[in-house]
């Protein structure tokens, strides 16, 4: 599929969040008012920023897909990911986009949906929650489970906040690492540890998972124990997407690439590729 902005198009940042000492959301308007007019997106989609002399890197979408704004949750991992988070409200960056396979949100509707995160790889998900709660009637019951490795890596914590009161949402929050001087008051221990008390009828669930690539692979083989059926489990990989178009080929996963094929697969195809040296 031919992304609505394949240049980089200008698109200004209008508001900056700093979430946890390594993470930040950059809140973006495109310039063009043509392009900030058109410009869609499906849950679980990326887009490429870029910056001039630095590089480009595919960063996840967390905004609502109804909101005019894109908004990017990014982690300080890299270069170009370090020159992003130095920018202030008013500059500039490039923007391609959206690229890739978001989550099948059509065939979650009329089935319970559960939703297991891990760190910031929940930045997939936000819009698919936000995407959820806007026509909330057409699905059943919606559970959210995220986990991070230290109390204090919660990211996203306004939206968490939100969600956790939302009378028609199921959240639970884990932590494997507690300080002791920490109000921390939910979960401690590893997200996999909350599937002990998950109750849930497999014929009716549909699961979004997304995180570390081995959280997935045993939250999707827990899902499967119970009886949840492979083509239901729903995994967004993450691999060193350059180009985003399926071109240069340093995101091929098996016979497919990332960027093009996914960032979303069906826990079948990914099933036999997962954990593999090189894939």
């Amino acid at each position: 599929m031919t992304p609505l902005i394949d240049l980089p198009a200008e698109a200004r940042i209008v508001e900056r969040l700093q979430e946890t000492e390594t993470i930040f959301t950059l809140r973006l308007q495109l310039t063009a008012p043509e392009l900030a007019a058109r410009y869609r997106f499906a849950p679980g989609q990326f887009n490429m920023l870029y910056l001039p002399g630095v590089g480009e890197v595919p960063i996840s979408i967390v905004s609502d897909p109804r909101a005019d704004l894109i908004d990017h949750t990014i982690r300080v991992v890299g270069g170009v990911t370090q020159a992003l988070a130095r920018l202030q409200t008013g500059e500039v960056v490039g923007l391609r986009g959206p690229f890739g396979r978001g989550w099948p949100m059509q065939a979650a509707e009329g089935r319970d949906l559960f939703i297991v995160t891990g760190g910031l790889g929940c930045a997939p998900s936000v819009s698919a929650v936000h995407a959820v709660l806007a026509r909330r009637e057409r699905y059943g019951r919606v559970v959210l489970l995220e986990g991070v490795r230290h109390c204090r890596d919660l990211a996203l914590k306004s939206r968490f906040a939100e969600w956790l009161d939302h009378p028609d949402l199921e959240v639970q929050l884990a932590a494997c690492e507690i300080e002791p001087s920490s109000d921390w008051p939910w979960h401690t221990g590893n997200v996999l540890t909350l599937f002990d008390e998950l109750e849930l009828k497999p014929e009716r669930t549909l699961a979004f998972l997304c995180g570390p690539e081995g959280m997935m692979e045993a939250a999707a083989g827990k899902l499967a124990e119970r009886g949840v059926n492979d083509r239901a489990i729903f995994l967004s990989m993450e691999r060193n997407m350059q180009c985003a178009q399926g071109l240069c080929g340093h995101c091929q996963f098996g016979p497919h690439f990332v960027c093009r094929d996914g960032p979303v697969f069906d826990y079948a195809t990914a099933r036999p590729l997962l954990g593999k040296r090189g894939l």
